[in-house]
Protein backbone atom coordinates (compact mmCIF):
# COMPACT_ATOMS: atom_id res chain seq x y z
CA UNK A 1 0.00 0.00 0.00
CA UNK A 2 1.33 3.43 -0.77
CA UNK A 3 2.27 5.60 1.97
CA UNK A 4 -0.34 8.67 3.09
CA UNK A 5 0.99 12.10 3.49
CA UNK A 6 0.45 13.40 7.06
CA UNK A 7 -0.71 16.54 6.56
CA UNK A 8 -3.75 17.74 7.65
CA UNK A 9 -6.66 17.86 4.81
CA UNK A 10 -6.57 21.92 3.60
CA UNK A 11 -3.18 21.40 3.50
CA UNK A 12 -2.48 18.26 1.31
CA UNK A 13 -5.10 19.78 -1.15
CA UNK A 14 -3.11 22.53 -1.64
CA UNK A 15 -0.19 20.77 -1.77
CA UNK A 16 -1.90 18.46 -4.39
CA UNK A 17 -2.88 21.03 -6.43
CA UNK A 18 0.35 22.98 -6.75
CA UNK A 19 2.25 19.83 -7.36
CA UNK A 20 -0.37 18.69 -9.37
CA UNK A 21 -0.08 22.24 -11.64
CA UNK A 22 3.38 22.02 -12.03
CA UNK A 23 3.69 18.30 -12.85
CA UNK A 24 0.98 19.43 -15.79
CA UNK A 25 2.87 22.46 -16.40
CA UNK A 26 6.36 20.32 -16.96
CA UNK A 27 4.37 18.31 -19.11
CA UNK A 28 3.56 20.73 -21.77
CA UNK A 29 6.92 22.38 -21.75
CA UNK A 30 8.41 19.28 -22.80
CA UNK A 31 6.40 17.64 -25.09
CA UNK A 32 5.19 21.29 -26.32
CA UNK A 33 1.65 19.93 -26.82
CA UNK A 34 -0.18 17.63 -24.25
CA UNK A 35 -0.41 14.13 -25.71
CA UNK A 36 -1.47 12.30 -23.01
CA UNK A 37 -4.81 9.98 -24.01
CA UNK A 38 -8.48 10.27 -23.49
CA UNK A 39 -9.45 8.08 -21.30
CA UNK A 40 -13.18 6.64 -21.60
CA UNK A 41 -14.00 4.23 -18.88
CA UNK A 42 -17.61 2.47 -19.52
CA UNK A 43 -18.81 0.33 -16.70
CA UNK A 44 -21.76 -1.95 -17.20
CA UNK A 45 -24.52 -3.50 -14.74
CA UNK A 46 -25.10 -6.77 -13.37
CA UNK A 47 -23.87 -7.83 -17.15
CA UNK A 48 -23.52 -11.89 -17.08
CA UNK A 49 -20.09 -13.14 -18.14
CA UNK A 50 -21.91 -15.56 -20.63
CA UNK A 51 -23.84 -12.49 -22.19
CA UNK A 52 -21.13 -11.16 -24.31
CA UNK A 53 -20.46 -12.78 -27.94
CA UNK A 54 -16.87 -14.04 -27.15
CA UNK A 55 -18.32 -15.92 -24.27
CA UNK A 56 -21.27 -17.49 -25.52
CA UNK A 57 -23.88 -18.29 -28.48
CA UNK A 58 -27.40 -16.79 -27.08
CA UNK A 59 -27.13 -13.23 -27.02
CA UNK A 60 -25.14 -11.35 -29.67
CA UNK A 61 -22.56 -8.37 -29.27
CA UNK A 62 -21.40 -7.42 -32.42
CA UNK A 63 -19.93 -3.62 -31.43
CA UNK A 64 -18.41 -5.06 -28.22
CA UNK A 65 -17.26 -8.19 -29.82
CA UNK A 66 -15.54 -5.46 -32.54
CA UNK A 67 -14.01 -3.42 -29.79
CA UNK A 68 -12.58 -6.25 -27.80
CA UNK A 69 -11.27 -7.61 -30.71
CA UNK A 70 -9.37 -4.90 -31.96
CA UNK A 71 -7.98 -4.22 -28.59
CA UNK A 72 -6.80 -6.37 -25.09
CA UNK A 73 -9.30 -9.20 -23.49
CA UNK A 74 -9.13 -9.59 -20.01
CA UNK A 75 -9.85 -13.08 -18.82
CA UNK A 76 -8.16 -13.21 -15.40
CA UNK A 77 -9.80 -9.62 -14.88
CA UNK A 78 -12.11 -9.38 -11.04
CA UNK A 79 -14.42 -7.42 -9.50
CA UNK A 80 -16.22 -7.45 -6.60
CA UNK A 81 -19.29 -9.22 -6.30
CA UNK A 82 -22.15 -5.99 -5.97
CA UNK A 83 -22.28 -2.94 -7.18
CA UNK A 84 -20.97 -0.46 -4.30
CA UNK A 85 -18.02 -2.39 -3.76
CA UNK A 86 -16.96 -2.66 -7.53
CA UNK A 87 -18.05 1.47 -7.61
CA UNK A 88 -15.80 1.99 -4.39
CA UNK A 89 -12.76 0.42 -5.12
CA UNK A 90 -12.80 1.71 -8.57
CA UNK A 91 -12.68 5.20 -7.02
CA UNK A 92 -10.57 4.65 -4.62
CA UNK A 93 -7.91 2.10 -5.76
CA UNK A 94 -8.49 0.60 -1.80
CA UNK A 95 -9.87 -2.54 -0.62
CA UNK A 96 -13.31 -2.76 0.96
CA UNK A 97 -11.94 -3.15 4.60
CA UNK A 98 -9.40 -0.41 3.91
CA UNK A 99 -12.31 2.21 3.48
CA UNK A 100 -14.92 0.34 6.02
CA UNK A 101 -17.12 -0.56 2.94
CA UNK A 102 -17.02 -4.54 3.52
CA UNK A 103 -20.16 -5.24 4.95
CA UNK A 104 -23.10 -5.33 1.97
CA UNK A 105 -23.83 -2.98 -0.33
CA UNK A 106 -22.97 0.60 1.75
CA UNK A 107 -23.09 3.63 -0.77
CA UNK A 108 -21.09 5.98 1.52
CA UNK A 109 -17.44 6.42 0.44
CA UNK A 110 -15.88 8.68 2.86
CA UNK A 111 -14.91 12.06 2.12
CA UNK A 112 -11.71 11.68 3.58
CA UNK A 113 -10.82 9.43 0.36
CA UNK A 114 -9.47 11.10 -2.67
CA UNK A 115 -11.08 9.56 -6.22
CA UNK A 116 -9.37 8.58 -9.45
CA UNK A 117 -11.42 11.14 -10.88
CA UNK A 118 -9.53 14.07 -7.93
CA UNK A 119 -6.66 12.78 -8.94
CA UNK A 120 -7.26 12.82 -12.98
CA UNK A 121 -8.80 16.29 -12.59
CA UNK A 122 -5.79 17.67 -10.64
CA UNK A 123 -3.51 16.25 -13.73
CA UNK A 124 -5.24 18.56 -15.57
CA UNK A 125 -7.62 16.94 -17.15
CA UNK A 126 -11.57 18.01 -18.24
CA UNK A 127 -13.85 15.46 -15.83
CA UNK A 128 -17.21 13.86 -17.00
CA UNK A 129 -19.59 11.74 -15.35
CA UNK A 130 -22.72 9.84 -16.76
CA UNK A 131 -25.17 7.51 -15.26
CA UNK A 132 -24.89 5.63 -12.35
CA UNK A 133 -23.14 6.92 -9.10
CA UNK A 134 -24.04 4.83 -5.96
CA UNK A 135 -21.69 6.13 -3.47
CA UNK A 136 -23.86 8.37 -1.25
CA UNK A 137 -25.31 11.44 -1.73
CA UNK A 138 -26.49 12.33 1.97
CA UNK A 139 -24.36 15.75 1.28
CA UNK A 140 -23.79 17.47 -1.86
CA UNK A 141 -20.08 17.06 -1.23
CA UNK A 142 -20.79 12.97 -1.71
CA UNK A 143 -21.75 13.80 -5.40
CA UNK A 144 -19.90 12.99 -8.16
CA UNK A 145 -19.35 17.24 -8.98
CA UNK A 146 -17.81 17.10 -5.37
CA UNK A 147 -16.07 13.96 -6.02
CA UNK A 148 -13.39 15.11 -8.66
CA UNK A 149 -15.83 15.26 -11.76
CA UNK A 150 -16.19 19.17 -13.94
CA UNK A 151 -20.01 17.98 -15.33
CA UNK A 152 -22.29 14.98 -14.10
CA UNK A 153 -25.37 13.83 -15.57
CA UNK A 154 -26.44 10.47 -13.16
CA UNK A 155 -28.57 8.49 -10.68
CA UNK A 156 -27.71 8.35 -7.58
CA UNK A 157 -29.01 5.16 -5.97
CA UNK A 158 -29.02 1.53 -6.79
CA UNK A 159 -31.68 1.27 -9.73
CA UNK A 160 -34.75 3.34 -11.00
CA UNK A 161 -37.61 2.73 -13.99
CA UNK A 162 -35.39 3.25 -17.10
CA UNK A 163 -37.73 5.48 -18.83
CA UNK A 164 -39.38 7.67 -16.10
CA UNK A 165 -36.05 7.65 -14.13
CA UNK A 166 -37.97 7.64 -10.64
CA UNK A 167 -38.05 4.80 -7.67
CA UNK A 168 -39.92 4.76 -4.47
CA UNK A 169 -38.67 5.68 -1.57
CA UNK A 170 -39.69 2.54 1.15
CA UNK A 171 -43.25 2.11 -1.01
CA UNK A 172 -43.73 5.98 -1.54
CA UNK A 173 -43.21 7.90 -4.33
CA UNK A 174 -42.07 7.30 -6.66
CA UNK A 175 -39.69 10.29 -6.85
CA UNK A 176 -37.60 11.71 -9.50
CA UNK A 177 -33.30 10.41 -9.36
CA UNK A 178 -31.74 12.39 -11.96
CA UNK A 179 -29.57 15.54 -11.61
CA UNK A 180 -26.50 17.67 -13.33
CA UNK A 181 -24.59 19.39 -11.38
CA UNK A 182 -26.56 22.48 -11.44
CA UNK A 183 -29.47 20.38 -10.08
CA UNK A 184 -32.36 18.10 -10.97
CA UNK A 185 -33.25 16.86 -14.67
CA UNK A 186 -36.59 17.35 -15.35
CA UNK A 187 -37.34 16.83 -18.99
CA UNK A 188 -36.12 13.50 -19.96
CA UNK A 189 -39.05 11.55 -18.83
CA UNK A 190 -39.88 8.50 -21.75
CA UNK A 191 -36.45 8.35 -23.01
CA UNK A 192 -34.80 5.21 -22.22
CA UNK A 193 -31.85 5.16 -20.24
CA UNK A 194 -28.90 3.78 -22.37
CA UNK A 195 -29.78 5.85 -25.05
CA UNK A 196 -30.43 9.23 -22.74
CA UNK A 197 -26.79 8.28 -21.21
CA UNK A 198 -25.15 7.59 -24.85
CA UNK A 199 -26.66 10.50 -25.61
CA UNK A 200 -25.35 12.62 -23.35
CA UNK A 201 -22.00 11.07 -23.54
CA UNK A 202 -21.34 11.72 -26.93
CA UNK A 203 -22.67 15.49 -26.74
CA UNK A 204 -20.00 15.45 -24.03
CA UNK A 205 -17.60 14.63 -26.64
CA UNK A 206 -18.81 16.71 -29.61
CA UNK A 207 -17.99 20.26 -26.97
CA UNK A 208 -15.09 19.01 -25.85
CA UNK A 209 -13.99 18.60 -29.48
CA UNK A 210 -15.46 21.94 -30.41
CA UNK A 211 -12.80 23.59 -27.74
CA UNK A 212 -10.24 22.48 -30.14
CA UNK A 213 -7.94 22.09 -26.95
CA UNK A 214 -4.96 19.55 -26.66
CA UNK A 215 -6.08 18.84 -22.88
CA UNK A 216 -7.82 15.84 -23.06
CA UNK A 217 -11.03 14.16 -21.10
CA UNK A 218 -11.61 11.67 -19.07
CA UNK A 219 -15.52 10.19 -19.05
CA UNK A 220 -16.46 7.41 -16.50
CA UNK A 221 -20.02 6.38 -18.22
CA UNK A 222 -21.77 3.97 -15.66
CA UNK A 223 -24.58 2.56 -17.71
CA UNK A 224 -27.58 1.74 -15.76
CA UNK A 225 -28.40 -1.65 -18.04
CA UNK A 226 -28.76 -3.81 -17.65
CA UNK A 227 -29.40 -4.05 -13.76
CA UNK A 228 -33.38 -5.24 -13.00
CA UNK A 229 -35.68 -4.13 -14.06
CA UNK A 230 -35.96 -5.49 -17.15
CA UNK A 231 -37.37 -2.90 -19.11
CA UNK A 232 -36.51 -2.43 -22.91
CA UNK A 233 -38.31 -0.58 -25.88
CA UNK A 234 -39.77 -3.39 -28.00
CA UNK A 235 -37.34 -3.34 -31.02
CA UNK A 236 -34.37 -4.47 -29.21
CA UNK A 237 -36.26 -7.18 -28.29
CA UNK A 238 -37.04 -8.65 -32.21
CA UNK A 239 -33.46 -10.28 -32.65
CA UNK A 240 -34.82 -12.15 -29.40
CA UNK A 241 -38.47 -13.39 -29.58
CA UNK A 242 -37.48 -16.86 -30.08
CA UNK A 243 -36.33 -16.70 -26.65
CA UNK A 244 -39.32 -18.19 -24.25
CA UNK A 245 -38.41 -16.81 -21.45
CA UNK A 246 -39.88 -13.58 -20.91
CA UNK A 247 -36.82 -12.64 -18.36
CA UNK A 248 -34.14 -13.65 -20.24
CA UNK A 249 -35.33 -12.43 -23.58
CA UNK A 250 -36.45 -8.70 -21.79
CA UNK A 251 -32.42 -8.92 -20.25
CA UNK A 252 -31.25 -10.14 -23.92
CA UNK A 253 -32.72 -6.84 -25.53
CA UNK A 254 -31.58 -4.49 -22.68
CA UNK A 255 -27.85 -6.09 -23.58
CA UNK A 256 -28.70 -5.50 -27.64
CA UNK A 257 -29.49 -1.53 -26.34
CA UNK A 258 -26.20 -1.63 -24.36
CA UNK A 259 -24.30 -2.74 -27.56
CA UNK A 260 -25.84 -0.49 -29.59
CA UNK A 261 -25.02 2.58 -26.98
CA UNK A 262 -21.29 1.68 -26.57
CA UNK A 263 -20.97 1.19 -30.63
CA UNK A 264 -22.25 5.02 -31.25
CA UNK A 265 -20.38 6.04 -28.43
CA UNK A 266 -16.59 4.55 -29.89
CA UNK A 267 -18.19 5.73 -33.55
CA UNK A 268 -18.78 9.18 -32.03
CA UNK A 269 -14.81 9.02 -30.94
CA UNK A 270 -13.83 8.11 -34.26
CA UNK A 271 -15.94 10.68 -36.16
CA UNK A 272 -14.58 13.25 -33.90
CA UNK A 273 -11.51 12.20 -34.54
CA UNK A 274 -10.44 11.23 -30.69
CA UNK A 275 -10.24 7.72 -31.16
CA UNK A 276 -6.95 7.45 -32.52
CA UNK A 277 -5.67 9.45 -28.62
CA UNK A 278 -7.99 7.36 -26.55
CA UNK A 279 -8.05 4.60 -24.30
CA UNK A 280 -11.41 2.78 -24.21
CA UNK A 281 -12.26 0.40 -21.09
CA UNK A 282 -15.23 -1.58 -20.97
CA UNK A 283 -15.52 -3.41 -17.42
CA UNK A 284 -18.61 -5.30 -15.83
CA UNK A 285 -19.43 -4.23 -11.99
CA UNK A 286 -20.31 -7.43 -10.95
CA UNK A 287 -21.76 -11.31 -12.51
CA UNK A 288 -25.08 -11.51 -13.64
CA UNK A 289 -28.36 -11.66 -11.89
CA UNK A 290 -29.22 -15.33 -12.72
CA UNK A 291 -31.87 -15.33 -10.16
CA UNK A 292 -34.86 -13.47 -11.68
CA UNK A 293 -32.87 -10.93 -13.90
CA UNK A 294 -32.71 -12.65 -16.84
CA UNK A 295 -28.65 -13.06 -16.96
CA UNK A 296 -26.18 -16.07 -16.99
CA UNK A 297 -22.74 -16.63 -15.73
CA UNK A 298 -22.18 -20.41 -17.46
CA UNK A 299 -19.96 -22.13 -16.97
CA UNK A 300 -18.78 -20.24 -13.93
CA UNK A 301 -20.27 -21.02 -10.66
CA UNK A 302 -22.47 -18.83 -8.52
CA UNK A 303 -23.77 -15.38 -9.54
CA UNK A 304 -24.13 -12.03 -8.11
CA UNK A 305 -23.68 -11.36 -4.34
CA UNK A 306 -21.45 -14.31 -4.53
CA UNK A 307 -18.07 -14.85 -3.47
CA UNK A 308 -17.64 -17.65 -6.66
CA UNK A 309 -16.40 -17.05 -9.92
CA UNK A 310 -19.72 -15.88 -11.28
CA UNK A 311 -20.10 -13.50 -8.58
CA UNK A 312 -16.73 -11.99 -9.70
CA UNK A 313 -14.72 -12.39 -12.74
CA UNK A 314 -15.27 -9.96 -15.07
CA UNK A 315 -16.03 -9.36 -18.31
CA UNK A 316 -13.91 -6.73 -19.81
CA UNK A 317 -11.57 -5.00 -22.39
CA UNK A 318 -9.34 -2.21 -23.01
CA UNK A 319 -9.35 -0.75 -26.61
CA UNK A 320 -8.80 2.30 -28.63
CA UNK A 321 -5.62 4.01 -30.22
CA UNK A 322 -3.61 4.56 -27.92
CA UNK A 323 -3.48 0.63 -26.39
CA UNK A 324 -0.64 -0.34 -29.07
CA UNK A 325 -1.75 -4.30 -29.12
CA UNK A 326 -4.92 -5.40 -31.06
CA UNK A 327 -6.14 -9.04 -30.79
CA UNK A 328 -4.65 -10.08 -27.64
CA UNK A 329 -5.86 -12.33 -24.90
CA UNK A 330 -4.44 -11.54 -21.74
CA UNK A 331 -4.46 -13.93 -18.15
CA UNK A 332 -2.61 -11.96 -16.16
CA UNK A 333 -4.25 -11.15 -13.07
CA UNK A 334 -6.25 -7.73 -12.69
CA UNK A 335 -8.40 -6.64 -10.29
CA UNK A 336 -10.60 -3.42 -10.69
CA UNK A 337 -8.70 -1.87 -8.31
CA UNK A 338 -6.03 -1.55 -10.21
CA UNK A 339 -7.57 1.10 -12.84
CA UNK A 340 -7.37 4.27 -10.17
CA UNK A 341 -3.17 3.82 -10.18
CA UNK A 342 -3.57 3.02 -14.26
CA UNK A 343 -5.58 5.29 -15.26
CA UNK A 344 -3.65 7.80 -13.06
CA UNK A 345 -0.13 7.14 -14.55
CA UNK A 346 -2.11 7.34 -17.99
CA UNK A 347 -2.66 10.85 -16.89
CA UNK A 348 0.79 11.91 -15.67
CA UNK A 349 -0.72 12.39 -12.51
CA UNK A 350 0.27 11.84 -8.76
CA UNK A 351 -0.60 9.54 -5.81
CA UNK A 352 0.67 11.87 -3.22
CA UNK A 353 -2.03 11.29 -0.23
CA UNK A 354 -3.80 8.09 -1.36
CA UNK A 355 -3.37 4.15 0.50
CA UNK A 356 -3.74 2.36 -2.59
CA UNK A 357 -4.07 -1.60 -2.96
CA UNK A 358 -3.94 -1.46 -6.72
CA UNK A 359 -1.40 -1.27 -8.50
CA UNK A 360 -0.51 0.21 -12.22
CA UNK A 361 -1.73 -2.35 -14.51
CA UNK A 362 -0.30 -0.06 -18.02
CA UNK A 363 2.60 -1.98 -18.86
CA UNK A 364 0.57 -5.66 -18.62
CA UNK A 365 -2.01 -3.98 -20.39
CA UNK A 366 -0.22 -2.31 -23.40
CA UNK A 367 3.38 -4.49 -23.81
CA UNK A 368 2.17 -7.67 -22.62
CA UNK A 369 5.03 -7.77 -19.49
CA UNK A 370 3.77 -9.87 -16.12
CA UNK A 371 0.68 -8.52 -13.74
CA UNK A 372 2.85 -7.14 -10.86
CA UNK A 373 -0.43 -8.33 -8.68
CA UNK A 374 -0.14 -12.36 -7.49
CA UNK A 375 -3.26 -11.49 -4.44
CA UNK A 376 -6.28 -10.24 -4.73
CA UNK A 377 -8.36 -9.78 -1.28
CA UNK A 378 -11.73 -10.48 -2.37
CA UNK A 379 -13.25 -9.66 1.07
CA UNK A 380 -13.58 -9.99 4.59
CA UNK A 381 -16.83 -9.10 5.98
CA UNK A 382 -17.23 -9.89 9.78
CA UNK A 383 -20.90 -8.56 9.56
CA UNK A 384 -22.20 -11.32 7.98
CA UNK A 385 -23.91 -13.73 9.89
CA UNK A 386 -21.00 -16.94 10.48
CA UNK A 387 -20.87 -20.44 9.22
CA UNK A 388 -20.41 -23.16 11.25
CA UNK A 389 -17.16 -23.33 13.69
CA UNK A 390 -13.54 -22.39 13.00
CA UNK A 391 -11.99 -25.66 10.60
CA UNK A 392 -8.47 -24.90 11.44
CA UNK A 393 -7.12 -23.63 14.94
CA UNK A 394 -4.50 -20.60 15.37
CA UNK A 395 -5.20 -18.77 12.25
CA UNK A 396 -8.40 -17.17 10.61
CA UNK A 397 -12.15 -17.89 11.69
CA UNK A 398 -13.80 -19.72 8.58
CA UNK A 399 -16.44 -19.17 9.74
CA UNK A 400 -16.13 -15.51 8.22
CA UNK A 401 -17.67 -15.00 4.97
CA UNK A 402 -13.94 -14.13 2.97
CA UNK A 403 -12.22 -15.12 0.12
CA UNK A 404 -8.75 -14.66 -1.57
CA UNK A 405 -7.06 -15.37 -4.41
CA UNK A 406 -2.53 -15.87 -4.37
CA UNK A 407 -1.39 -16.82 -7.29
CA UNK A 408 -3.62 -19.61 -9.18
CA UNK A 409 -5.73 -21.00 -5.60
CA UNK A 410 -8.22 -19.74 -4.61
CA UNK A 411 -9.76 -19.69 -0.73
CA UNK A 412 -13.25 -19.31 0.41
CA UNK A 413 -14.19 -19.27 3.87
CA UNK A 414 -18.22 -19.17 5.55
CA UNK A 415 -21.44 -18.06 3.80
CA UNK A 416 -20.08 -17.26 0.22
CA UNK A 417 -23.55 -17.87 -1.52
CA UNK A 418 -25.48 -19.44 -3.92
CA UNK A 419 -22.93 -22.21 -5.44
CA UNK A 420 -25.23 -22.89 -8.72
CA UNK A 421 -23.76 -23.79 -12.42
CA UNK A 422 -27.05 -22.81 -14.36
CA UNK A 423 -26.85 -22.89 -17.67
CA UNK A 424 -28.70 -20.06 -20.16
CA UNK A 425 -32.45 -21.00 -20.15
CA UNK A 426 -33.68 -22.36 -23.21
CA UNK A 427 -30.34 -23.49 -24.82
CA UNK A 428 -30.12 -26.95 -25.74
CA UNK A 429 -27.91 -29.38 -24.36
CA UNK A 430 -26.27 -30.08 -27.63
CA UNK A 431 -25.37 -26.77 -28.41
CA UNK A 432 -23.92 -25.96 -25.12
CA UNK A 433 -22.15 -29.14 -26.03
CA UNK A 434 -21.06 -27.59 -29.28
CA UNK A 435 -19.43 -24.35 -27.66
CA UNK A 436 -15.92 -24.62 -27.50
CA UNK A 437 -15.55 -21.07 -25.39
CA UNK A 438 -17.28 -22.16 -22.15
CA UNK A 439 -14.18 -23.53 -20.32
CA UNK A 440 -10.72 -22.16 -19.62
CA UNK A 441 -7.93 -24.21 -20.57
CA UNK A 442 -4.34 -24.44 -18.44
CA UNK A 443 -2.44 -23.86 -21.36
CA UNK A 444 -4.59 -22.13 -23.60
CA UNK A 445 -6.33 -18.32 -23.97
CA UNK A 446 -9.29 -19.69 -25.51
CA UNK A 447 -11.64 -22.62 -23.40
CA UNK A 448 -12.13 -26.01 -23.53
CA UNK A 449 -15.76 -27.82 -22.84
CA UNK A 450 -16.80 -30.39 -20.30
CA UNK A 451 -19.55 -32.31 -21.35
CA UNK A 452 -19.97 -33.59 -17.58
CA UNK A 453 -21.36 -29.82 -16.64
CA UNK A 454 -24.51 -29.89 -18.90
CA UNK A 455 -25.17 -33.24 -16.78
CA UNK A 456 -24.00 -32.03 -13.48
CA UNK A 457 -25.33 -28.73 -13.71
CA UNK A 458 -28.92 -29.98 -14.33
CA UNK A 459 -29.02 -32.22 -11.15
CA UNK A 460 -29.17 -28.64 -9.72
CA UNK A 461 -26.56 -28.38 -7.29
CA UNK A 462 -28.00 -31.01 -4.49
CA UNK A 463 -25.05 -33.33 -5.21
CA UNK A 464 -22.46 -30.79 -5.18
CA UNK A 465 -23.50 -28.48 -2.31
CA UNK A 466 -21.34 -29.56 0.15
CA UNK A 467 -22.58 -30.13 3.73
CA UNK A 468 -24.50 -27.11 5.39
CA UNK A 469 -21.46 -26.47 8.47
CA UNK A 470 -18.74 -26.50 5.74
CA UNK A 471 -17.10 -23.31 5.47
CA UNK A 472 -13.83 -23.29 3.76
CA UNK A 473 -12.90 -24.82 0.02
CA UNK A 474 -9.90 -24.39 -2.34
CA UNK A 475 -9.79 -24.30 -5.38
CA UNK A 476 -6.99 -24.18 -8.17
CA UNK A 477 -8.47 -21.55 -10.86
CA UNK A 478 -6.26 -21.76 -13.54
CA UNK A 479 -6.89 -25.65 -13.95
CA UNK A 480 -10.04 -25.46 -12.66
CA UNK A 481 -12.12 -22.04 -12.95
CA UNK A 482 -15.64 -23.20 -12.39
CA UNK A 483 -14.58 -24.43 -8.99
CA UNK A 484 -15.48 -28.08 -8.82
CA UNK A 485 -12.76 -29.75 -7.48
CA UNK A 486 -12.69 -28.30 -4.07
CA UNK A 487 -8.69 -29.44 -2.79
CA UNK A 488 -9.41 -27.81 0.80
CA UNK A 489 -8.67 -31.08 2.02
CA UNK A 490 -6.22 -32.56 0.17
CA UNK A 491 -3.80 -29.53 0.75
CA UNK A 492 -4.21 -28.52 4.31
CA UNK A 493 -0.95 -26.83 4.34
CA UNK A 494 -2.23 -24.79 1.78
CA UNK A 495 -5.46 -23.63 3.18
CA UNK A 496 -3.44 -22.46 6.52
CA UNK A 497 -1.08 -20.67 5.07
CA UNK A 498 -3.91 -18.77 2.95
CA UNK A 499 -5.61 -18.59 6.42
CA UNK A 500 -2.67 -16.61 7.59
CA UNK A 501 -2.70 -14.33 4.90
CA UNK A 502 -6.12 -13.46 5.27
CA UNK A 503 -5.55 -12.99 9.15
CA UNK A 504 -2.75 -10.95 8.31
CA UNK A 505 -5.53 -8.83 6.06
CA UNK A 506 -8.25 -8.64 8.82
CA UNK A 507 -5.33 -7.00 10.99
CA UNK A 508 -5.27 -4.02 8.75
CA UNK A 509 -8.85 -3.92 8.36
CA UNK A 510 -10.89 -0.42 9.54
CA UNK A 511 -13.66 -1.35 11.42
CA UNK A 512 -17.55 -1.36 9.14
CA UNK A 513 -19.64 0.88 8.84
CA UNK A 514 -23.62 0.27 8.15
CA UNK A 515 -25.59 2.57 6.50
CA UNK A 516 -29.20 3.38 8.36
CA UNK A 517 -32.08 4.55 6.38
CA UNK A 518 -32.97 8.10 7.88
CA UNK A 519 -36.34 9.35 7.76
CA UNK A 520 -34.75 13.05 6.53
CA UNK A 521 -33.67 11.35 2.79
CA UNK A 522 -37.42 11.20 2.06
CA UNK A 523 -37.18 12.69 -1.62
CA UNK A 524 -41.03 14.51 -0.54
CA UNK A 525 -39.38 16.52 2.03
CA UNK A 526 -36.80 18.10 -1.14
CA UNK A 527 -39.23 18.43 -4.14
CA UNK A 528 -40.18 15.23 -4.65
CA UNK A 529 -36.74 14.46 -5.74
CA UNK A 530 -34.08 11.97 -4.85
CA UNK A 531 -30.44 13.44 -3.42
CA UNK A 532 -29.08 15.51 -0.26
CA UNK A 533 -30.57 15.90 2.91
CA UNK A 534 -27.63 16.76 5.26
CA UNK A 535 -26.32 20.13 5.01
Amino acid sequence: MVSSSCCSPPTMFWKFLIVGFLSVTSYRLASGTDTRPNIVFVLADDYGYYDIGYHGKQIHTPHLDKLCSGGVRLENYYVQPICVPTRSQLMSGMYQIHTGMQHSNQPLLPLTIPTVADKIKEAGYYTHMIGKWHLGFRRKENMPSYRGFDTMFTFLDGHENYFSHERAWHGKGPYLDLRTEKGPAFNYSGIYSANMYTERAINVLREHAEKQTDTPLFMYLAYQSVHTPLEVPDHYLKPYRHIKDKKRRSYAGMVNALDEGVGNLTKALKDLNMWDNTVFIFSTDNGGNNRGGGACNWPLRGKKGTLWEGGMRANGFVAGGRVGRSGVVSTELIHVSDWFPTLVGLAKGNLNGTKLDGYNQWSTISKGTASPRNVILHNIDILRPRLGKPAVKGTFDTSVRAAIRVGDYKLITGDCGDDQWIPPPGMPEHSLRSDNTLHFSATHNDMEFHQDDIKNSHDSSDKQRVGEEKNVWLFNILKDPNERDDLSEKEPERVRAMLDQLLAFNKTAVPPFVVKSDPRSNPALHGNVWGPWLD
